[in-house]
């Protein structure tokens, strides 16, 4: 690869085209990013999906959506879209996370310096390293910094996650609550997870829900999304205390707000988690999958006031879908041993 001449690089847009926890694990990168060039400008790039998650980012100088499920979806206004960026003048891109689009994107936009992994169509990079994060060595957030060590950008000593609250999401959260709710005092679930190999079972997790609530008088407060809906309910169903059920109600601002109040989350490995450490909420996460790259070592909550239970039932190799072996991993979790990791959360529970 040809050195970059660190000089030039005066407006950076980086890319991260996935999921929430994935796009709350890459802010880390704008502030590191904006002290080490402080008179840059900085944009990032995301789905629409996700442009809660950094728009009001306070380290971010622009914020640029890719509307892949709507608007942009056909390769035709893909296309228009790449085109249209060349307009920004972008002296560098940096793809967090490889896809085919996002490479296309920044080609076609002539940015004259594109980082990123060897995969997808790595060919449409000038800059590209190894992948190596099926290994799953370090943290998800200290991955990102492999591709900055390339403009210089060093990992700072402490990986600050951010996430935007605004008051006008908290307005709307406060519309959706039962007047009666006790604002100060409740704990937050998540039951429903991307995948039937990351899900523990909604009826263990009713389980320590109403153990929490009898112990320590805690309001149990679900959420979820999309199929989450239905995990949610069936959770609900299950307990036998009285608790809300906010899924399929919520925005990402109203639900960065009511972790913002949450005394605890408990949940499954999925984006929520990753919310709740950007805005100091403590965190128990629930993990099933332990293989390289899958595991809690790379996934696990990023915060000192966070936890993670996970069993190793011996698999080299995750099927997901197709386990073979009836997600023992998640299986051999009791709802005994979450109440218990529960627990030493008590100063914040009482």
């Amino acid at each position: 690869m040809q050195p970059i001449p660190l000089s030039s690089i005066k407006k950076i847009l980086v890319s991260r085209a996935d999921r929430i926890g994935d796009v709350v694990l890459s802010t880390p990168v704008f502030r590191a990013i904006k002290e080490r060039y402080p008179e840059s400008y900085l944009a990032v790039l995301v789905l629409k999906e996700t442009e809660a998650v950094v728009r009001g980012n306070p380290w971010l100088d622009e914020v640029i959506v890719y509307d892949k499920k709507g608007s942009e979806k056909s390769w035709w206004r893909t296309i228009k879209f790449g085109l249209a960026l060349r307009k920004k003048q972008f002296d560098v891109a940096i793809h967090l996370h490889s896809t085919n689009r996002v490479h296309l994107l920044t080609w076609l936009a002539r940015i004259p310096i594109r980082i990123g992994y060897q995969r997808k169509n790595h060919c449409l990079l000038t800059h590209a390293i190894e992948e190596r994060k099926w290994q799953g060595r370090k943290h998800e957030a200290e991955y990102n910094f492999d591709l900055l060590h390339l403009i210089q950008v060093p990992q700072p000593d402490e990986l600050k996650l951010y996430f935007p609250l605004h008051l006008s999401d908290r307005d709307e959260l406060t519309k959706q609550m039962p007047k009666d709710f006790g604002w100060s005092h409740y704990v937050v679930f998540h039951p429903s997870a991307s995948c039937v190999s990351k899900k523990w079972f909604p009826d263990r997790l009713a389980r320590v829900a109403d153990q929490l609530a009898q112990d320590y008088g805690v309001s149990p407060v679900i959420v979820g999304e999309g199929a989450g809906v239905g995990d949610a309910s069936q959770m609900q169903k299950l307990m036998q205390s009285k608790s809300l059920n906010l899924s399929g109600k919520l925005t990402l601002g109203m639900l960065g707000w009511l972790l913002k109040g949450a005394r605890l989350l408990i949940s499954n490995d999925s984006g929520p988690v990753h919310m709740a450490c950007a805005v100091g909420t403590p965190v128990i996460s629930i993990f099933g999958r332990n293989q390289p790259g899958l595991s809690a070592i790379r996934w696990r909550p990023l915060s000192p006031r966070s936890s993670f239970l996970q069993k190793d039932v011996g698999c080299v190799e995750c099927l997901a879908h197709h386990c073979q072996i009836d997600f023992k991993c998640l299986r051999e979790l009791r709802a005994e041993e979450v109440i218990e990791e529960a627990r030493r959360y008590e100063a914040c529970l009482v």
